[in-house]
């Protein structure tokens, strides 16, 4: 913004310099024309325009400086007003951008990179605050089913502990049974908490990279057999390309979380029965690793916004079948950290998640 006001202020004198140039020139020329046509001329002091004539040429000096003088500082005042004018359409429009939003500015031709310029942030500006009131909807939204969560298993837990508190004579199954429940219901708190504190830290704190050479393959590895208990839950299987071991200079914990978020969004979307693939791509300057999973078909316009903070594709899950919508934000986070790129791609039921890293 500020080199195009400097191309407004050198335009506006450029015009003002021309214009008292041009004003010089032809006064001056005007006064040679006279001048040499009054030479030529036989005066006897009877004709109508010789009392003019002859006062210019006894004052021509003084006359000429007073007329410059006035036509001049009549250019000044037309200039600067015209400056000022300026100014005050591009305050009004910064004005019009914070009390009129969605009114289009329209300014001076001298102005039409400003007022192009300004509408651009005009835009931006209205697009940032629907972005956040639908972000701090989708929170307030996320809050509710935490809250309702977690009414749901504290319940539980006081009621089947009440039970083994108030029934001594139940049987060993039984108690066996109760205690099982409570020990479920209470993991399930666990986790529900841990989904608050994940959405404070995302909230208050900032990421930062501790990067070190390190084997992605085997990492990969590790990250995927600690999700074959949860798999075998649902009759997930592996389809394992990795390839020979592969080091890369990254984050090897912060790396851990993004795979770690994003096999379990495929576990929650993924039907029973199905095949994970995950797939790593060597390329001369980085690695590509593709994580593919069976699911309804997500509309390409959605695609975008699944890693947006607390944004979950199916709206009608609750945090008890899918997880608070961070996930994804953070990973797309860590990932862009590392200078790399994330997207999603769904086709003929098949979703994907490709994660571009550099090798070092």
């Amino acid at each position: 913004m500020s080199n195009r006001n400097q191309q407004i202020t050198r335009k506006i004198f450029r015009q003002f310099l021309i214009t008292w140039l041009l004003f010089i020139g032809v006064t001056l020329g005007l006064t040679a024309i006279i001048l040499f046509l009054s030479s030529q001329t036989t005066w006897y002091g009877t004709e109508t325009f010789y009392p003019i004539f002859s006062l210019i040429h006894d004052y021509l000096t003084p006359f000429l400086l007073v007329f410059l003088v006035v036509v001049t500082a009549v250019i000044i005042y037309y200039y600067l007003h015209k400056s000022l004018s300026l100014v005050n359409e591009v305050v009004e429009g910064a004005e019009s951008i914070i009390n009129d939003p969605q009114k289009n500015l329209v300014f001076s031709p001298d102005l039409k990179e400003t007022q192009d310029q300004l509408n651009t942030i005009r835009t931006e500006n209205i697009k940032n605050q629907r972005a956040a009131v639908e972000a701090e909807s989708r929170k307030n939204d996320l809050i509710v089913y935490l809250a309702h969560d977690l009414r749901t298993p504290l319940t539980s837990v006081i009621g089947y502990l009440t039970l083994l508190k108030d029934d001594p004579d139940l049987s060993a199954e039984a108690k066996a049974r109760y205690t099982e429940i409570s020990l479920e219901k209470a993991l399930r708190l666990e986790n529900l908490i841990g989904d608050f504190f994940e959405i404070t830290r995302f909230n208050l704190t900032t990421l930062t990279l501790s990067k070190e050479p390190f084997y992605l393959t085997r990492a990969l590895e590790q990250v995927t057999f600690e999700f074959l208990p949860l798999m075998a839950e649902k009759n997930l299987t592996w389809d394992l390309q990795l390839g020979d071991n592969l080091e890369i200079s990254a984050d090897p914990d912060k790396l851990a979380r993004v795979f770690d978020n994003l096999i379990k969004n495929a576990l929650n979307y993924a039907p029973a029965n199905s095949v994970l693939t995950l797939k790593v791509t060597e390329q001369s300057q980085s690695v590509v690793i593709t994580l593919s999973n069976q699911g309804k078909t997500i509309p390409p316009e959605k695609l975008p916004h699944l890693f947006e903070p607390f944004y979950r594709y199916d709206a009608a899950r609750t945090t008890s079948t899918g997880g608070t919508g961070l996930g994804l934000s953070i990973a797309k986070e860590i990932v862009e950290l590392h200078h790399g790129l994330i997207s999603a791609e769904s086709v003929d039921s098949v979703i994907t998640m490709t994660v571009v890293l550099p090798k070092k």
